[in-house]
């Protein structure tokens, strides 16, 4: 390797907000880890909502203006370490959302962050599979083990189950041992099924909040008029936790007066998560599905498709052959 190419990389950026397009590749230069921080050569990047989202507004969610490279979901090798790490060595291979929601750079061909947000890459897994998980898979987590405290027999009602999030929350509930309830369009139920879900709602055909009775938790990612009605199918002492940020509409008065509870989850970097969803992953009881697979040059077209909300699973970019 020559010393020039030692010192830079291919990357992903954007000057100006806007749609998938403004997505150029260009050369920059390699990132070095501080203390306590790893350089991770990237092999793929998942792409999440959270990134064109953040393509179209121009700045991220936590302030940081253009320009900037988006991702966050990471599967690599470790390149280097910085001072102070020992928690990770050159070769190791490692998964992670870095850094979250401060721009991690993950559509480019190294990242540096924190060597305690990432974990090692499940076993038997390739690097597409698990750059397609940390992000999706870390919130459905959080939502379902961390915030609500799923229990074995509760039952747990899934919006857009068949979706990034929900495919990987549906396995995740399932194996706490509770009844999943999902919706999805009905061409996703066989899929759904053979990933645990016990009873299926075909959204374009059905209003759940008519069907549903009795949840104890219900994981949303619809948000808007979503909230009211997924507050109508809790038992008391049921949980909504809303992956959207609330608005003068979150029914926070409604769910008080019903004793249910009702909040906003925002994902954070979560090493112990990580672990904890590598070992369902290794025990057979979680997968993930990438549903389409591009590569770093073609980032735009990636955004293009999951804009368009009809991919199954998750769209991730290939970024090291």
């Amino acid at each position: 390797m020559s010393q020039t190419s030692a010192l830079t990389m291919r990357a992903v950026s954007q000057e100006i907000a806007g749609a998938p397009d403004v997505l150029k590749v260009i050369e920059t230069r390699r990132p070095e880890p501080g203390r306590g921080e790893i350089l991770v050569q990237v092999h793929a990047a998942g792409v999440n909502p959270a990134d064109w989202k953040t393509r179209e507004r121009g700045v991220f969610p936590d302030g940081t203006q253009l320009p900037f490279t988006l991702g966050f979901d990471v599967s690599g090798v470790v390149e280097e370490t910085g001072e102070g790490v020992t928690l990770f060595q050159p070769g190791d291979e490692v998964f992670g959302m870095p850094c979250f929601p401060h721009p991690a750079g993950a559509y480019a061909e190294y990242v540096v962050a924190p060597a305690r947000h990432f974990a090692p890459r499940p076993r038997g897994l390739t690097h597409i599979e698990a750059g397609a998980l940390p992000l999706a898979s870390l919130t459905a987590w959080q939502a379902l083990v961390d915030t609500a405290r799923v229990r074995p027999g509760q039952r747990v009602l899934i919006h857009a189950a068949a979706g990034g999030v929900g495919h990987l929350a549906v396995q995740i509930a399932k194996a706490r041992g509770a009844h999943v309830i999902g919706t999805a369009s009905a061409a996703k139920h066989d899929l759904l099924r053979s990933l645990g879900a016990d009873e299926l709602i075909d959204y374009r055909t059905q209003n759940f909040a008519e069907t549903i009775r009795d949840a104890d938790v219900v994981l949303d990612t619809i948000g808007g008029a979503g909230w009211a009605d997924s507050l109508r199918t809790l038992r008391p002492g049921g949980k909504l936790v809303s992956l959207l940020p609330p608005d003068d509409t979150f029914p926070y008065k409604e769910a008080e007066a019903a004793g249910v509870w009702a909040g906003f989850m925002l994902v954070e970097p979560d090493q112990q998560g990580l672990r904890e969803i590598a070992k369902l992953v290794e025990d057979g009881r979680l997968r993930v599905i990438a549903d389409a697979v591009f590569p770093l040059e073609d980032a735009a077209a990636a955004h293009t498709l999951g804009e368009a909300g009809h991919t199954t699973g998750k769209i991730v970019l290939s970024v090291t052959s």
